[in-house]
């Protein structure tokens, strides 16, 4: 099977871990060796509630039972996707009532950036350095780093940067500025959490000049941070949120929720002002509503913070300069590149799954699924400090 994968699927790197899976439940992946790893990734951030939760499947066969496809996104209107929809709105501030689904992280970041030129009739976007919301072409413009996006310019023009947590950039978004799009916690750059009450800076400068405040909520999103969004954290209400991964519980998804009155603007002046095929596709809004009402039914949410002190308590070492980051969504510091992949490869020797971030290469992901015991939480972290212990001795 390994041949076959480098063979005949594109690769997204030279170097793919290659494990091939034969199957995945709870807090484990099974390779066709039989060997079982513990996930302290969770897809990406994106298994909310680990492999295979009861729940999540059941409510997928439930609806393949009924229909799959049966008509292009926003035509019929179908139990699973208005349902998901409504007890978002339930479980958002006021203001944020109405979502239009996706397939994908990067395609809600795409009709975000559509909506905030539609509602404003201005074109300047404004993202953060290091920023990351996609790879499509339009996410692509508002990625904060030139490296990985050179090659592909031309990309959409009338784009600016500014520096996360610098108060004095807030200066650039101005009457011209149709939308600023943040991560409410940075993600590529290293979990990057927003101090000095910043997030709020950005909220009162955009009610100043009529700019829309966009949150990219794909990562912290759906609990992670033991509150459904990141930005709940912060005492602001942005105007679009957009959202993805972990809503899913395993399935591919993305959405982005606005205000009525300015979600409606989609519909007219042009029609089909944003429009996707499979967005809202039953069998995947299914699962996303079981996920939802799993978090909001249960202690699932507050209960990442108590897993993160565990987690504090237990990776203590010497090669540990910092732990990034809040609830499951936590990034261990090394001091090189070189340490940080050491200790990734020989966790996954032991058993356990780590993972990098996209710019910041010092930092080990974990991001493990909401799921994650207490006993899975000790397990894994004996293994990362057996792992640190022997890259200490042999370096």
């Amino acid at each position: 099977m390994l041949n076959d994968f480098l063979t005949y699927q594109a690769q997204t790197s030279p170097y793919p871990l290659g494990m091939e899976v034969s199957h995945a439940i709870g807090s484990y992946i099974y390779d066709t060796n039989g060997k079982k790893y513990l996930d302290f990734v969770a897809g990406v951030s994106a298994c909310t509630l680990g492999h295979q939760h009861p729940r999540v499947k059941q409510a997928i066969i439930n609806q393949l039972d009924k229909y799959a496809h049966v008509m292009v996104y926003g035509e019929y209107a179908q139990d699973p996707s208005v349902e998901l929809c409504k007890l978002l709105a339930e479980n958002m501030p006021p203001q944020l009532n109405k979502t239009y689904l996706v397939n994908s992280g990067t395609e809600a970041t795409e009709g975000a950036l559509k909506l905030a030129r539609r509602v404003t009739g201005r074109s300047q976007l404004i993202s953060c350095f290091n920023a990351y919301h996609g790879n499509t072409m339009g996410s692509m413009s508002v990625m904060g780093f030139e490296e990985r996006k050179q090659i592909f310019r031309p990309l959409i023009p009338d784009v600016d940067f500014i520096t996360f947590n610098n108060e004095d950039d807030l200066q650039k978004i101005t009457n011209k500025t149709a939308g600023i799009i943040l991560e409410t916690i940075q993600g590529g750059a290293g979990f990057i959490q927003p101090h000095n009450d910043f997030l709020k800076k950005v909220r009162q400068r955009c009610d100043e000049v009529g700019a829309m405040m966009i949150l990219d909520e794909i990562q912290p999103g759906f609990g992670r941070t033991g509150k459904l969004f990141g930005f709940q954290n912060y005492d602001i209400v942005p105007d679009i949120v957009v959202m993805g991964k972990g809503m899913g519980g395993g399935m591919p998804v993305g959405a982005f929720t606005a205000n009525a009155n300015h979600m409606d603007l989609l519909s007219h002046d042009p029609k089909l002002g944003h429009i996707t095929t499979f967005g809202g596709h039953p069998v995947i809004a299914a699962a996303c509503l079981a996920t939802l009402q799993e978090l909001v039914e249960t202690d699932l949410m507050p209960k990442c913070l108590e897993k993160e002190q565990l987690f504090r308590k237990l990776l203590v070492h010497p090669l540990i300069k910092e732990i990034r980051g809040e609830g499951l969504m936590l990034a261990i510091m090394t001091e090189s590149p070189e340490i940080t992949n050491q200790i990734i490869f020989k966790c996954q020797e032991k058993g356990l799954i780590l993972f990098w971030l996209l710019f910041e290469g010092c930092a080990i992901r974990v991001t493990p699924p909401l799921t994650l015991s207490n006993e899975e939480i000790t397990e894994g972290c004996g293994i990362i400090i057996e792992a640190m212990n022997e890259v200490l001795k042999a370096n």
